[in-house]
């Protein structure tokens, strides 16, 4: 079944929608979800949270990319899951991520324009980047790989992935710079 299928199922509170989107994408929100979370009951419990908040976002929400929208529901839902978990301790697994890309990205201040326009900025960004480069951006910083596990996928040397992001993070602080974002 296509992805407009599955909206308009769930737009029409038609419960096979859930077992449809299970059908097609269980296997990539397992994905996404275990380069947050190591503990198997941690990641079904997030999976499940991500089908029961599809449920109840749409509608209203009408995704034009059905994939997109739920990855993006599983990384966040798996982000707030390992926040939770990692309250008192750090988990160097992906906080190391996070403090790599938290000095590229400014401060929220209610002068600056909003989280999405900060998104658009962000990938007009990318889009300037070759193929490659930004690819590895964005297996590390959205989908949280380790920097071996990007090395492995594209053939590469782990320090090569280390200094493609390191480049890319510096020229992503100039762009957003040169956008009006400040940084405190």
């Amino acid at each position: 079944m296509d992805d407009a299928s599955i909206v308009e199922l769930f737009q029409k509170r038609d419960e096979t929608a859930i077992a449809e989107l299970k059908r097609k994408y269980e296997k990539l929100c397992f994905y996404v979800a275990e380069n947050f979370l190591s503990q198997h009951e941690d990641i079904e419990e997030c999976i499940n949270s991500v089908y029961y908040s599809i449920w109840n976002n749409i509608p209203p929400d009408n995704p034009d990319n059905l994939k997109i929208y739920l990855c993006r529901i599983v990384r966040n839902t798996a982000i707030k899951r390992l926040q939770y978990n990692t309250a008192l301790k750090r988990n160097p697994k992906f906080t190391v991520s996070i403090d790599e890309i938290a000095d590229c990205i400014p401060s929220y201040t209610e002068n600056y324009p909003s989280a999405d326009q900060l998104a658009d900025a962000i990938s007009r960004f990318l889009k300037n980047h070759n193929e490659k480069q930004r690819k590895v951006f964005i297996r590390r910083y959205w989908y949280g790989d380790s920097l071996s596990a990007i090395a492995q996928y594209y053939a590469m040397n782990e320090k090569t992935v280390a200094t493609y992001l390191f480049r890319t993070r510096k020229k992503l602080k100039t762009f957003l710079k040169k956008e009006g974002y400040r940084y405190e």
